[in-house]
């Protein structure tokens, strides 16, 4: 790796000569791919995991390649990812002149072509462990060696088609295979963006079906186990492509090391907390951590610190001396020598992680997965105990936290604080009320996420229609009033080598044609109230209420579909294109009809919607479900009003100060001109009216001779 310093006295063929071709040798790769599989057969020994069943023993090939197959899949899953991140927001596409952006023309840069290939080698990886993950599962839940036998087919066949692991594993092979083969040929930024979205939804499958998802608090489960495998991911496949590319970074040593320490920061909270949070889910007394799996999982959070403890090494001492002007060329050196050593260290200890995690999927947890079978009908539907009846009181004290949305909310509220301090620290001023609107629109949401209105909605249609009108426009209206793209805007610096980060996305984003499509205000009109009769007169209300990932994307498309129609009316943020204001007014008061019409329909519907649903929940308290029903009609038609009023006066307000500022801007101009305007105005007048004057006059004078005559001859 060479990285030079635009303010070292040295020359450049100095330091590229003192500086070793390859900073992190294929041997240590190597060493941490056998760390992965020692730790991995140690722990499996330690647990018993891998021991022959004396009932159903699907024999030593199932029981081994499982695990090893799980483990190559986690494994090969996260250096796809995070070769893609670096793909897409830490490297530059091109070869550039330090701080130029590239020409068109450049070459490819050798890092960014290493870090693709390691990218489709990956994805074929993460193929092959899928699809033995796929393979042994069934063998293992079947207690069926391998075999070629036709019963044996056609078992796996039923497996892959009837079960959810099955399908769940089939899926995750397939979206795999796409990628492999998308990565061979891709190499756009935008490109590889959509491919990373697409391998980090390949993650959600293996949420759904891991180890503690199968239990109790079934969507804290699955919730934290995503966000963990996220974290992982981000983590452990930056560090692998860190490694990859380390002797082809050159002069973007820095700045992409730079990169990765924050995200890396990022990724260890994340991974961190979610894991507790997981943790805490399987462990209900701290004796249970002298378990088998208490004991795994205490090696993984040790192993775990002690890697955020080499990262916090890395941000605070070593990148600031290789950033440093004052020092020396040698210094610089040394520094880097050790920065790649401990990244080095770092790869060694996740492989012995990763080891002791795919173990630990394979060990029992202390607290057991089966649900008790005095279950109700409340528990069977939902998962969860019928809530208490609600009362003033509970509507403030009910909680069951939705990790997702608090994860975001805190991510989110971080950040804006971040940026509005960055402002400051330069010289630069933001609201203080932008940032109280968009804290409290996060407070909402966590609320309207994990509080009462999220419990009571799974069981009352009332509850659910005060949750919906919420998150489509109550929220918005304070995330739109904060303006955190303006913000984002003003506090990310700009790349110059030719990368994509943060700021340059927004930016794709804000002027991409999708954009311009749903952020115009008849589509972001449209789609807020086609949405609601499309969601509630179609299977998808049911496969919401039924499955925690319709139940996750109904909040996100709710969120989503209302910060663009509040964006599109009041929004301070860029879009590609303004409606006039008395459109934006009509716009309005067509959606508070609908709301209207929609609201009285339920209130005198007969019909009970998903009654499969709200009609079994055994409830002993409370209306029955139709009258429930109209209830949330009457929320609908009434409490929906509200905020859209309160929208329609922020339209007027704003366009009473749009006014207000064009006159403000003319009269400024005109006592920069001495009314210039206003004089060429009166002067093209005054031009008009003479040559109006000039075209009358040879016209009138034959009228005055011929009346001249006529009054002589009348004297005559």
């Amino acid at each position: 790796m060479v990285y030079v310093s635009t303010t070292a006295k040295q020359p450049r063929e100095t330091l590229a000569a003192a500086s070793p071709e390859r900073a992190i040798g294929t041997g240590w790769l190597v060493l941490a791919g056998v760390v992965v599989l020692v730790s991995l057969v140690v722990a499996l020994f330690y647990s018993g995991a891998a021991a022959a069943r004396q009932l159903g023993d699907p024999g030593a090939l199932t029981r081994w390649g499982l695990p090893v197959s799980k483990v190559l899949n986690n494994t090969a899953a996260a250096a796809t990812i995070g070769a893609l991140v670096f793909a897409v927001i830490m490297l530059p596409r091109k070869v550039g002149t330090s701080g130029r952006k590239p020409k068109d023309t450049a070459a490819e840069h050798p890092a960014f072509t290493r870090v693709l290939m390691l990218a489709s080698v990956s994805a074929v990886l993460w193929t092959i462990g899928a699809l033995g993950v796929m393979v042994f599962t069934y063998s293992d839940a079947a207690g069926l060696p391998l075999s070629t036998d036709p019963a044996y087919t056609q078992g796996l066949a039923a497996f892959l088609t009837d079960f959810s692991t099955g399908r769940a594993w089939l899926v995750t092979s397939i979206v795999s295979a796409v990628l492999a083969t998308l990565l061979f040929g891709v190499r756009s930024q935008t490109g590889l963006a959509l491919t990373l979205v697409l391998a980090l939804l390949n993650l959600l499958p293996m949420a759904l079906i891991g180890h503690s998802a199968s239990g109790d608090d079934h969507n804290a489960a699955v919730n934290s186990i995503a966000l963990h495998l996220v974290g992982v991911c981000l983590w452990v496949g930056g560090i692998i492509s860190l490694a990859v590319v380390s002797g082809k970074l050159g002069d973007q040593a820095l700045p992409v090391l730079k990169r990765f320490s924050a995200l890396a920061g990022f990724a260890f909270i994340l991974v961190v907390a979610s894991g507790v949070v997981n943790a805490s889910l399987r462990i209900t007394d701290l004796a249970q951590l002298s378990s088998e799996w208490g004991l795994l999982v205490t090696f993984k959070t040790i192993a775990t610190l002690l890697l955020g403890g080499i990262g916090w090494m890395h941000r605070q001492w070593i990148i600031p001396q290789l950033g440093a002007s004052g020092g020396t060329a040698q210094s610089r050196l040394s520094a880097r020598r050790v920065l790649w050593q401990l990244i080095a260290v770092e790869l060694v200890i996740m492989g012995a992680v990763s080891g002791v995690a795919g173990a630990l999927g394979r060990t029992a947890p202390p607290r057991s997965e089966v649900l008790p079978t005095e279950a109700g009908p409340a528990r069977i539907l939902t998962g969860y105990d019928l809530p208490p009846e609600p009362t003033l009181s509970r509507w403030l004290t009910e909680w069951r936290p939705d990790w997702l949305w608090i994860t975001v909310a805190l991510t989110f509220g971080v950040a804006y604080v971040l940026g509005m301090a960055k402002l400051h620290r330069r010289g630069d001023s933001w609201s203080v009320a932008k940032l109280i609107s968009w804290l409290l629109g996060l407070a909402l949401l966590t609320y309207f996420t994990s509080g009462a209105p999220a419990i009571y909605g799974m069981v009352l249609f009332s509850a659910h229609m005060v949750d919906h009108m919420a998150l489509t426009m109550v929220v918005p209206l304070f995330l739109v009033l904060g303006a955190p793209v303006t913000l984002a805007l003003k506090a990310l610096t700009a790349r110059r080598d030719g990368s994509r980060g943060l700021r340059e996305w927004i930016l794709v984003i804000v002027h991409s044609w999708p954009s311009r499509i749903i952020t115009h205000p008849l589509f972001a009109a449209g789609n807020f109230v086609a949405s609601i009769i499309i969601f509630y007169y179609s299977p998808l209300f049911g496969f919401a209420l039924r499955e925690h990932v319709g139940h996750e994307l109904m909040i996100t498309h709710f969120l989503i579909t209302g910060y663009i129609f509040v964006l599109s009316m009041i929004g301070s943020d860029p879009v590609p294109f303004r409606a006039p204001y008395p459109m934006r007014i009509l716009l309005l008061f067509a959606t508070m009809a609908f709301h209207a019409f929609f609201g009285v329909t339920l209130m005198g519907s007969t019909s009970l919607l998903e009654a499969s649903w709200f009609g079994n929940m055994g409830r002993d308290w409370g209306a029955s479900a139709l009258a429930d029903q109209q209830v949330g009609g009457a929320v609908t038609w009434g409490v929906g009003e509200i905020p859209t009023l309160l929208l329609a006066i922020g339209v007027a307000v704003v366009w009473s100060r749009s006014d207000a500022r064009e006159t403000k801007r003319k009269d400024r101009a005109a006592d920069r001109n001495n009314d210039a305007d206003l004089t060429a105005y009166n002067s093209m007048f005054a031009d008009l009216a003479a040559r109006d004057a000039g075209n009358r006059r040879p016209a009138q004078q034959p009228t005055a001779r011929a009346t001249a005559g006529d009054t002589a001859g009348d004297n005559e």
